[in-house]
């Protein structure tokens, strides 16, 4: 899996969580809770999607890698690698 294709996954969850946020204009180096409107609940319903989806499990103290898209994509790629997951 490449970086884009993750950021990719990581958005799609995102408009699952937030339908009413607009994804269109993320910076992918910005932090997601600076751009976006997504309290604490809604950053673990994220965790816990990787999770269902995709197997990927993130402990609490790894959260703060997935601040940015950037970052989400550098900490989740190497685990989608390892887990076989396909975009």
């Amino acid at each position: 899996m490449t970086s884009e294709e993750c950021k990719k996954l990581v958005l799609d969850i995102i408009a699952d969580i937030a339908p009413d946020e607009d994804l269109t204009n993320i910076k992918s180096d910005v932090r997601l809770r600076d751009q976006l409107q997504l309290d604490s609940m809604d950053f673990l319903d994220i965790v816990m999607e990787l999770r269902k989806r995709h197997g990927i499990e993130v402990p609490e103290a790894d959260y703060m890698q997935l601040a940015s898209l950037d970052s989400c994509a550098a900490y989740l790629v190497p685990k989608f690698n390892a887990a076989g997951v396909k975009a």
